[in-house]
């Protein structure tokens, strides 16, 4: 059976809603709708502007199928289970009880998830990792976060599971959380271009660092494999502790394709003891589409378990 949703994807600078037809086996988006996300307010003022922006998203769609449920995915920490959105630095509220919000306006079942948990959860149920049950889906952009699914559903540790972008590996360099030592520090997106700008004086995106490196620009080489060498440190902890049956690596640094992919899985491969389970790494498929389809997915789940 097909059931309707309206998914919205709530960014730190855009959000994203579609209208997606979901069975069991498709996430079919019917109608899009993009806007930019309210700032300039804090805490619960905050939270209220999104609801507003929300419900207007939701109006504005005006479709002629019926809607059966609405899900709404948000950066931050998030416990779905109490539907509160418990800390976002970039969009400014803190304990912030969405759920609650959105359906005393919105006349539909609703449910409220995190962005790269229902990014991955679209990943796994749609697309680089289909098929498969214990799966990492890791994000790669300003920060790095994963999502965890273990046995086809997703762990959330009450909203604060897959920060493998602040395992400590022990080097020296500052990270935005206030310590020194984490994953991201050298292998995020941002990361990338602040270190080859520090190296160099020259500012230049990941993505123009990442064609440096194909050029052999020694400077982008040694910056890129540092963060590679970063990354594969973290997800030595994850397959350690995890055993995925796949790693799936999206954001923006992945676009960098197997100028990333190939010196990873041999720098994981000579870490890893005869006794680790080796995963397949697979470049993401949805792109910035998998927030709303994993959305549309919590949503129609909902219904299916009432």
């Amino acid at each position: 059976m097909t059931a309707n949703a309206i998914a919205v994807d709530v960014g730190g600078t855009e959000m994203k809603a579609a209208l997606v037809a979901v069975d069991r086996h498709r996430a079919e988006p019917l109608r899009w709708l993009r806007r930019p996300t309210p700032r300039g307010a804090d805490g619960a003022a905050t939270a209220e502007l999104v609801v507003a922006a929300v419900a207007e998203l939701v109006t504005e769609l005006r479709v002629d199928a019926s809607v059966d449920a609405v899900g709404v995915v948000v950066p931050g920490a998030v416990d779905e289970d109490r539907g509160i959105g418990v800390y976002s630095a970039n969009l400014g509220w803190s304990d912030a009880p969405l759920r609650d919000l959105l359906a005393e306006r919105i006349d539909l079942p609703v449910s409220l998830g995190h962005d790269v948990r229902a990014g991955g959860l679209a990943e796994a149920r749609l697309g680089a990792a289909r098929g498969m049950r214990d799966v990492v889906v890791l994000p790669i952009g300003t920060g790095i976060a994963a999502a965890l699914l273990f046995d086809g559903q997703l762990y959330s540790g009450g909203g604060f599971a897959g920060e493998i972008g602040h395992v400590d590996i022990g080097h020296g360099e500052p990270c935005g959380c206030g310590r020194t030592g984490c994953v991201e520090a050298l292998a995020s997106s941002a990361a990338v271009a602040r270190r080859y700008r520090e190296r160099t004086g020259v500012e230049r995106s990941s993505a123009e660092v990442a064609s440096a490196v194909r050029a052999g620009d020694p400077d982008a080489q040694a910056v890129w494999q540092e963060a590679v060498d970063a990354l594969a440190k973290g997800l030595l902890v994850l397959v350690t502790v995890a055993a995925p049956e796949c790693i799936v690596l999206g954001g923006g640094f992945a676009q960098a394709g197997d100028l990333l992919t190939e010196p990873l899985r041999d720098r994981l491969e000579g870490m890893l003891a005869a006794y680790h389970r080796r995963p397949r790494l697979e470049l993401a498929e949805l792109g910035d589409t998998a927030g709303c389809l994993g959305a549309a997915l919590l949503a129609t789940e909902g219904l299916r378990t009432k």
